[in-house]
């Protein structure tokens, strides 16, 4: 098969970063394929004479890698699983179970050199001692670890093992280049209260059931108003929850489906079953389930983990023929101590844009559904960082005030509306180190000051910088320059009007005529 272009860059990001690290991580949405990345990967490294094993902690997944590993590659895996051992067999491509390789009498059969790779299927539990022991058994071996997970805290988390990001796609990317669909959230006009629910790391599976018991027949209703059409997948806590969901879902009117991780019959059914169907799951098919045809995902089990809630919508974010976008149903959550995770927060970069898009919604639960797309993250983002200004205002002042030759990065930021350069935080461990001298004299031509500056940031304000070019927009320099003068919205204005309006002020002895203050949105008029 032929790769998609993100995918080709991904497996070419790989392979030039293990030239210089041991352990990569790979950072995309689910849905976009990381399953074929790796096992092109893997193809790769078998092409050059090495041995891999790919890890994986479920059976659907350890399924899954094998089926796509032969489809995309031709390849044929050994088995390490229970029963089945690879040690001995011809293929020079293992797919084993972390449960069964964690256990020493299964690893001492191996040479400690037999792997010279190791691929980590959804690593977000990679920092456990089971997969630190196999690691640490093929100390050599080089790792590439992938996971959809987008939470900041995951990321710095999987830092500690993972020396650098081979390669990032993210959903709103995959979206906005059409390989995964585009989503709409239907906010419920449902209040239900959590506030007396237990919660560590999560929300407890057995409170959130109880909690939910006096709820089901209303959300029964609220789901079959707006997926009576749909093809619906809801998440439960419990297995006697979702039975209860299946039972009430299919009193109201629904063809109903019941699974869990003890009883899958009803999943085949499910499958061959077209629209005004739904499937309540006993959190089962959260990863590694591949089902295109579902156009609308219910989470009942709610979470404060982002990489969960990922993994749980994710299962509808493939496109299929005749799938317009996929409807996600969400409800007023009641709960005074913790943040939960909704719709907003698989596109936002922070928490705070994610808050003031899930306010949005709720302030019109019940109404239409809503776009969860860039536009609503830009429009929130504007909000945010307009609060944002004030807390930075005098900070900003003081740069502006200064006659420094090169452009403070953070008022660069603030002017051009990026607030992922605004709150950027490094994750990886190289994302913290100084600057490389290339990124400080890069940076440096186009005008911005590199004191302090991380690599992480400079990799971020390079991108942001070349997406700028390419756009035509205004450069670090005329930005403050015009600024200084008085001038509104100059980030988001062309390069070529700023010169304009540059040369207008020098031919009046660098004081503004007064024809040049009227500007209309991000459009210079009266220039001439």
């Amino acid at each position: 098969m032929t790769p998609r272009p993100y995918q080709q860059k991904g497996r070419l990001a790989v392979h030039e970063a293990w030239k210089h690290y041991q352990r990569v991580l790979v950072v995309w949405p689910t849905g976009a394929g990381k399953t074929i990345l790796f096992s092109l990967i893997a193809s790769d490294v078998v092409q050059q004479g090495g041995r891999v094993l790919i890890l994986a902690d479920r059976h659907e997944l350890l399924q899954q890698a094998q089926q796509k590993l032969s489809y995309v590659t031709g390849l044929d895996s050994a088995l390490e699983k229970a029963d089945s051992s690879a040690y001995g067999e011809l293929e020079r491509v293992t797919v084993g179970s972390v449960q069964t390789m964690m256990n020493l009498s299964r690893l001492e059969r191996f040479p400690r050199d037999y792997y010279t790779h190791i691929i980590v299927d959804e690593c977000d539990k990679c920092l456990a001692d089971s997969y630190q022991r196999i690691f640490s058994y093929f100390e050599k071996a080089k790792v590439l670890g992938v996971t959809a997970t987008p939470d900041r805290g995951d990321l710095k988390d999987l830092g500690r093992f993972f020396e650098t990001k081979a390669d990032e796609y993210l959903l709103p990317q995959a979206i906005a280049d059409d390989f995964l669909c585009k989503m709409r959230c239907q906010m419920l006009p449902l209040q239900i209260n959590l506030n007396g629910v237990k919660c560590g790391a999560d929300f407890d599976d057995g409170e959130l059931g109880t909690a939910l018991d006096p709820y089901i027949p209303k959300i029964s209703e609220e789901l079959w108003e707006y997926c009576q059409h749909r093809k619906l997948l809801v998440f439960a806590p419990l297995c006697a929850t979702a039975r209860k969901m299946r039972d009430a879902l299919a009193a109201v009117g629904f063809n109903a489906f019941y699974a869990s991780g003890e009883y899958r019959d009803e999943l085949k059914d499910w499958e061959k079953a077209g629209k005004g169907s739904c499937m309540v799951n006993a959190m089962l098919l959260g990863r590694g389930y591949d089902h295109p045809m579902i156009d609308s995902v219910a989470v009942f089990r709610p979470t404060k983990v982002r990489s969960l809630f990922s993994q749980m919508i994710g299962r509808g974010t493939r496109k299929y023929p005749g799938k317009e976008y996929l409807l996600i149903l969400d409800a007023l959550w009641l709960s005074e101590k913790h943040s939960l995770c909704h719709p907003a927060h698989l596109l936002a970069e922070s928490d705070e844009i994610a808050e003031i898009m899930v306010k949005r919604s709720e302030a019109t639960a019940g109404g239409e559904a809503e776009d969860v797309d860039m536009d609503a993250v830009a429009d929130a983002q504007a909000e945010f960082l307009k609060q944002r200004e004030e807390v930075l205002a005098k900070k900003l002042a003081e740069q502006r005030r200064k006659k420094a030759k090169l452009v403070d990065p953070l008022q660069f930021a603030v002017s051009i509306g990026d607030e992922s350069l605004v709150d950027y935080q490094p994750t990886m461990k190289d994302e913290g180190k100084p600057a490389t001298l290339e990124q400080m004299k890069f940076l440096e031509e186009q005008g911005l000051s590199t004191t302090e500056m991380t690599q992480g940031l400079a990799h971020r304000t390079i991108e942001a910088l070349s997406k700028r070019k390419n756009e035509g927009l205004a450069l670090p320099k005329q930005i403050r320059f015009l600024e200084r003068m008085g001038f509104q919205h100059v980030g988001k204005m062309k390069r070529g009007e700023c010169g304009i309006l540059i040369g207008r002020i020098s031919a009046n002895n660098w004081r503004v005529p007064d024809n040049l203050m009227h500007l209309c949105g991000n459009k210079v008029v009266n220039v001439a």
